[in-house]
């Protein structure tokens, strides 16, 4: 159960991230790298946090014309990242591309392909949110499940969706699409800026492939006892 759980180091140094990764690589099964980390520490943290063990999952949500999107793909894949993101709602062309040079690339170098998921809709928005400054005036939900089924449709592996729309993806896309699972809370946590929580049980239950959780892990005095107690309320769900 522990490899569905990935943390999210959202820290700003080489330093903070690399030390929580000797706490939690035997814990968890990866590490997601956002936009604050890899702006303050480049691309090499991918290489540094694989030395010591950790796959890497680079969340970095590329949303650019579809060639641009491409040519970055091929670029993460020889980083050999376990996971990368790109956004929707950067069309099918966009998501085609980058899963064909994926396909590609990691043929030609005989490495692992990395899975491409798509972003549909960030945890942190309500429906309110959705209609009144995203200008999309349909529920949530409808809305990440027709973005989800372009995604596979374009050849993708899956996509990052809210735990309150993992069932209505599985019976839309099947129980081999990937759906990683942000916005999700252990019952001793706070929300903090999500808005679209479920505990890590519920999660899991309802379908998650991968978890991400950061501050309730990385906040911590005992980063692997909290992430222990996360992978124990993940494995209540099969208990049950």
């Amino acid at each position: 159960m522990k490899e569905k759980l990935i943390v999210a180091l959202d820290v700003s140094t080489r330093q903070e991230a690399l030390g929580l990764v000797e706490q939690l690589w035997d814990s968890v099964g990866a590490f997601k790298i956002g936009m604050q980390l890899y702006n303050s520490e480049g691309p090499d943290i991918i290489r540094d946090i694989q030395a010591l063990g950790g796959k890497v999952f680079v969340d970095l949500k590329f949303h650019d014309i579809p060639n641009t999107v491409c040519q970055t793909s091929r670029v993460i894949t020889r980083r050999e990242a376990f996971m990368f993101s790109i956004h929707a709602s950067g069309g099918v062309e966009m998501m085609t591309k980058s899963a064909s040079a994926v396909r590609e690339v990691s043929g030609q170098l005989e490495i692992p392909k990395p899975l491409v998921i798509a972003i549909t809709v960030l945890t942190s928005i309500s429906q309110e949110v959705f209609e009144k400054e995203v200008g999309i005036s349909r529920p949530i939900e409808d809305q990440v499940v027709n973005w989800a089924k372009l995604a596979q449709q374009a050849g993708l592996d899956g996509v990052v969706a809210s735990p309150q729309e993992i069932r209505a993806i599985r019976n839309a896309c099947g129980n081999d699409f990937v759906i990683v699972t942000p916005g999700v809370r252990p019952l001793w946590a706070t929300a903090n800026d999500q808005k679209r929580v479920m505990t890590p049980k519920e999660a899991v239950k309802q379908g998650a492939t991968y978890l991400v959780v950061g501050r309730p892990i990385t906040a911590q005095q005992n980063p692997g006892e909290a992430a222990r107690k996360i992978v124990e309320e993940m494995e209540e769900a099969f208990d049950a």
